[in-house]
């Protein structure tokens, strides 16, 4: 299994899925099509698809199949998936839907692992960001600590996140908002800052790190909930996202 990213409009990735054996390739988040098209022409890969630019892929590629949720009204779709639908890419790779709802109703996350012994990854879309999360536009902040904490958490710490927008330097800084003694967090953070200096991403990151950096995952800890003034893990992870929608960093 390769993953490639590809930067799209302003602060967007896209990713193409490629099982090595036989070039078949999914993409995930295709925002810009023809950019996509190109990046899987340049490496030999034959295309499948989930949401994004769906309508124009699929003009561009006909017979091309289009893979999202059953809740959202993904246009162009023409394989719907619930929480728990596999399905495979190519020879090697499966594929599982998990639903993680709050920024919207119906938004999936897909679970990817391989044969070939290498960690697993997991596409997040807005859900979860590297030291962040999705603003709760149409959920609670039940769901998302359900997403996070519960679904997303509960996956193994070398499994690599790859999400849909890069905002980490602006999610790490307004993290050390919150736990300003957390070594961990400004390692990353000065890590990131060198990283977009010279123009490269800041993903994949793991489950495990973000356990580590991501003040929306570690609401479970007391410490944590203490810092916001809050006795349990939905309270806790609701009021930073507050604090986080108040902010005016950058």
């Amino acid at each position: 299994m390769k993953i490639y990213h590809i930067p799209c409009l302003e602060d967007n990735y896209a990713y193409l899925i490629v099982d090595e054996s036989t070039k078949e390739a999914a993409a995930v988040d295709p925002v810009e099509p023809k950019k996509i098209i190109e990046s899987a022409k340049e490496i030999g890969a034959e295309l499948r698809d989930h949401a994004g630019g769906n309508e124009e892929i699929k003009r561009l590629v006909p017979g091309i199949k289009v893979f999202g949720g059953t809740i959202d009204n993904v246009k162009g779709c023409t394989n719907k998936v619930e929480n728990g639908d596999k399905f495979t890419l190519g020879a090697d790779i499966n594929i599982l839907s998990l639903h993680t709802p709050c920024h919207t109703k119906g938004h999936i996350s897909y679970y990817v692992t391989s044969k070939e012994e290498e960690d697993p990854a997991v596409f997040t879309g807005d859900t979860l960001f590297i030291a962040g999360c999705g603003k709760f536009f149409e959920g609670t902040a039940d769901q998302m600590y359900q997403s996070l904490c519960v679904t997303l958490g509960s996956l193994p710490k070398p499994t690599r996140v790859y999400c849909g927008h890069e905002y980490t330097v602006s999610n790490l800084r307004f993290a050390l908002t919150v736990e300003p003694e957390n070594e961990k967090m400004k390692q990353k953070l000065s890590w990131a800052q060198l990283q977009r200096q010279a123009n490269l991403p800041t993903i994949p990151s793991t489950i495990g790190e973000e356990l580590e950096t991501n003040p929306f995952m570690r609401v479970d800890l007391p410490e944590i909930q203490a810092k916001v003034g809050c006795r349990s893990p939905v309270e806790a992870i609701k009021e930073i996202r507050r604090l986080k929608d108040n902010w005016r960093g950058r």
